[in-house]
């Protein structure tokens, strides 16, 4: 781990100044906030959109993972120093306010909570799909809405609660994905009696069946398994002691993501080829080719329950960051009103609506939602971890010239968040290169156009609102 702490002097806060303090509870304990990051990240993206990598670039999915595991690190590092020094609800869109102005903040915040609102209904309809698959008594879409409707109430218990709801889901999951790897681990080294080991053959066969632009395909498919994980710095906010927090979350989650996301598609990859039927669920597909009894059964039950906590995790992620857009002016106040447990109630209800409408969609437009879905949000990811290093790296540069002490510091500064930048551009670069990806990118820089221009007039309303009372 890269990073360090200085504690031997304390840093101001470092807040815009027409931020105000936030009024939730530091309730969350830092065993649940490195236990959220992995909730958030580990969801449809690891159970589902894994196979769907690989059926877009064979093997080769794995340099897609390399790229896309080097970059969130990178990001993870630069979010934890300003998160440290600046817990907020907002995380990234404060410190992009503070950093490149008030419009990019807002922006910012308003990309990533459609974002997380598309997530939500994506885990949702995922979940219930799973479900259906071993259990096809109640329809798709009544699930999903079962779904939504609990995990909306789990939401609105309080921070404390939901912490532990989700640490729990959690430890689940870990301890699952843990026991996948051990049996992948032992079909490939021909372990398992009476069954044959594939060995490497998929993977050295046909590395790369369709070359550069499966793996530009897949790389957006994997960006969106690994977005997510920066709920960590929004849950900040509400966590005990920041500082310490922070930094162990974020080198605790860092870690545990790439060993069980690389390893989990390494064997994934590995057991079944690129043309592959099981790669729909690839986990139940890899235990049924160890011809486990009831193994797939189980694993599908466990990944129903991945999903269902990171639609949990996500949920708190796209409630605090309208909270606090509301908080800065840059959302309708009354989103800032809290419920007895000191939840923004208002701002969970505007998170989940989309959930709901995704469950009506299903039912009149069947197993058609879900894959629609999948592509709407890898590649505002990428604009977001974006504007995480361009901050990170104006806001460092501006506490070394104010002899501002940071509690915690990215080691490395400038060259791995210049880096992570360099990064980012050959990752676009690769994206224009290919056609389905080039669609996905040109309709995110319309939505972020458009999103910069309502938060520019809003901006301008509100000056104009605020000369004429005075």
């Amino acid at each position: 781990m890269t990073m360090k702490s200085d504690r031997t002097t304390s840093a101001p806060p470092q807040t815009p100044a027409n931020a105000t303090a936030t009024a939730t509870r530091h309730s969350m304990k830092p065993r649940q906030l490195t236990m959220m990051g992995l909730g958030s990240a580990i969801g449809a993206g690891l159970f589902l959109g894994s196979g769907a990598g690989i059926q877009a670039a064979g093997p080769a999915v794995l340099i897609s993972y390399l790229v896309a595991g080097t970059l969130i690190i990178l990001v993870m590092w630069a979010l934890g120093e300003m998160a440290a020094a600046n817990p907020s609800s907002g995380a990234f869109s404060v410190y992009a306010q503070r950093a490149l102005g008030r419009t990019a903040g807002a922006t910012i915040g308003w990309l990533w909570w459609l974002q997380l609102v598309v997530v939500i209904a994506a885990e949702a309809l995922g979940a219930a799909g799973l479900l259906f698959s071993v259990w096809p008594v109640v329809p798709v879409w009544a699930l999903a809405l079962l779904f939504m409707v609990v995990f909306t109430g789990v939401n609105l218990a309080g921070v404390r609660n939901f912490g532990e709801f989700e640490f729990w889901f959690a430890i689940l999951k870990v301890a699952v994905i843990v026991l996948f790897l051990a049996v992948g681990a032992a079909l490939l080294l021909g372990l398992l009696p009476g069954v044959a080991s594939p060995g490497m053959q998929n993977l050295t066969g046909d590395f790369a069946p369709q070359g550069l632009g499966g793996v530009a395909a897949a790389l957006f498919v994997v960006i969106f398994a690994f977005g997510g994980t920066e709920i960590v710095s929004v849950a900040a906010a509400e966590t005990e002691d920041p500082e310490r927090s922070v930094g162990k979350a974020i080198r605790t989650v860092v870690w545990r993501i790439l060993v069980f996301y690389i390893g989990s598609v390494f064997v994934i990859a590995a057991v079944l080829p690129a043309t592959s039927q099981g790669l729909s669920s690839p986990f139940a597909g890899v235990l049924d080719a160890a011809r486990i009894p009831g193994a797939s059964t189980a694993i599908t039950l466990v990944a129903v329950v991945a999903l269902l906590s990171a639609l949990n995790a996500n949920l708190y992620g796209a409630s605090r960051m309208a909270y606090s857009l509301a908080q800065r002016g840059e959302a309708p106040r009354f989103l800032t009103r809290l419920n007895r447990s000191d939840v923004p109630l208002p701002a969970v209800a505007v998170s989940v609506a989309f959930g709901f409408i995704a469950t009506v969609l299903e039912l009149l437009f069947p197993e058609r939602i879900l894959p629609a879905l999948f592509q709407l949000v890898g590649s505002t990811c990428l604009v977001v971890w974006g504007s995480a290093l361009v901050s990170q790296l104006i806001l460092r540069r501006r506490a070394t010239r104010d002899g501002t002490a940071l509690p915690l510091r990215m080691r490395g500064f400038p060259g791995l968040t210049i880096l992570g930048l360099v990064l980012l551009g050959l990752i676009f670069a690769v994206g224009l290169s290919a056609d389905a990806s080039r669609v996905q990118l040109f309709s995110t820089f319309a939505l972020i156009a458009g999103i910069a221009a309502a938060c520019a007039a809003g901006a301008r309303l509100t000056g104009r609102k605020q000369a004429a009372n005075r």
